[in-house]
């Protein structure tokens, strides 16, 4: 059983030692006398005997001073690796400048007692993090009855990380604002972006827009009819087109979109591995005037200098279906605005968020699911936090009360 002596009785023990050694043939014969004199263990003696000789220069060794700080020196190295692990993990969890919210705190010591220890986390941000709080501070908070806030929160967290994973894991605050009120949720704007960051998610950031046009200088270009002026009073009355890429590890797929100005719906697209003007954007156009029940009449049709767009059998196809064609000016890409922004929030929100792409077909895949989503789930700024079917929808449903209001029969 290990027992530990005193300052006092080491240096009784070690007295006796020495008034016992003339006595004996030799060192450890003179241990065991004394030890078993005093009901102590022969080798505690022994030790002790050998520190008093390194202490005192008759034996090389290291002192019991530089022993005492070298382990103080140690052990200030590990708190200041923890300190330094505690500011890296602290740097990413909280923002800069602004006091944290105690909830954020409390989860931050939280998640990282068991490592660092609440005194030591507490003692390490209390001057790197405005207004950090003390471990007394965390202790009173943690001992407290849950407030309704925190109960919200508990409830509400979960909500947003599935809501926002259900849609491609996009939104910013302002669409998660949107998309919770739609819930039923009677959040704020600021709630709503607190919220999000307990739960551990963001808006996703547009990227540089890449443009793949490539124009034929000798083709017959039709004139611009739109002039950037992107818009339209109802649905059916202007197209933009465009086409992007991606790359996959079986080579590049090329996906064109037509896009609904009025209601920024999808109406055609297509995924193909060529360029080709009867493949990539006649397939795309023949789908969106499929859903217009094949009829084009009143409608523009614009897009960039491609030269698939410009290609004789795409531009006979638009005048076959009896809308009209508009094109931009040369080396412009502003006058094909909108459809290069869709092609950028398509390359944002599903590309490089699932990526890397095997082949054509998971493109294709992952791009019906996307523009089914696009059409029906997406909320757009542009639409007042609407999907593009419901503002086609209301559309539709004006006119028709238009129609059968008095003022209405009359005007037929």
């Amino acid at each position: 059983m290990n027992r530990k002596y005193s300052p006092e009785m080491r240096e009784r023990a070690l007295r006796m030692l020495a008034e016992a050694r003339p006595e004996h043939p030799n060192l450890m014969s003179a241990v065991r006398h004394v030890a078993g004199l005093l009901g102590m263990s022969p080798e505690t003696l022994r030790l002790w005997q050998r520190r008093y000789e390194v202490d005192a220069g008759v034996k090389p060794g290291v002192t019991s001073d530089a022993a005492a700080e070298i382990k103080r020196l140690q052990k200030e190295v590990a708190e200041l690796r923890k300190a330094n692990e505690i500011l890296k993990a602290a740097s990413v969890f909280f923002a800069k400048g602004a006091r944290p919210p105690l909830d954020e705190m409390i989860r931050f010591i939280d998640e990282h007692r068991d490592r660092f220890g609440v005194e030591l986390i507490c003692r390490v941000l209390g001057p790197a993090v405005q207004g950090f709080v003390t471990s007394r501070g965390y202790r009173a908070a943690t001992s407290r009855t849950p407030s309704a806030r925190s109960l919200r929160d508990d409830l509400l967290v979960p909500e947003v990380a599935r809501l926002h994973a259900e849609n491609y894991g996009v939104y910013g605050r302002r669409k998660m604002h949107a998309l919770m009120r739609r819930q039923g949720w009677d959040v704020g704007r600021d709630q709503t972006e607190r919220l999000m960051r307990l739960a551990g998610v963001r808006g996703v950031k547009k990227s540089k827009r890449v443009y793949t046009t490539k124009s034929d200088p000798a083709a017959v270009l039709p004139r611009d009819l739109v002039q950037r002026r992107f818009t339209a009073d109802g649905p059916r009355r202007l197209w933009v087109c465009d086409v992007t890429y991606v790359a996959t590890w079986a080579g590049f797929a090329f996906v064109a979109f037509v896009t609904d100005v009025y209601s920024r719906r999808i109406v055609g697209w297509n995924v193909a591995a060529t360029l080709k003007a009867e493949i990539l954007p006649m397939q795309a156009l023949d789908m969106a005037a499929w859903d217009a029940g094949g009829d084009l009449s009143g409608l523009t049709h614009h897009s960039d200098h491609g030269s698939n767009y410009m290609a004789m059998v795409y531009t006979d196809r638009i005048l076959e279906l009896g809308a009209v064609p508009s094109t931009g000016t040369v080396g412009d890409s502003y006058d094909n605005a909108m459809a290069e922004a869709v092609n950028n929030l398509y390359k944002t929100e599903l590309i490089r968020q699932r990526g890397p792409w095997r082949t054509v077909e998971q493109v294709e895949l992952a791009t019906l699911e996307y523009v089914w989503w696009w059409n029906h789930q997406r909320l757009h700024g542009e639409l007042d936090m609407r999907t593009p079917i419901e503002a086609e929808a209301a559309y539709y449903a004006d006119l028709e009360s238009a129609q059968q209001s008095p003022a209405g029969q009359r005007n037929r």
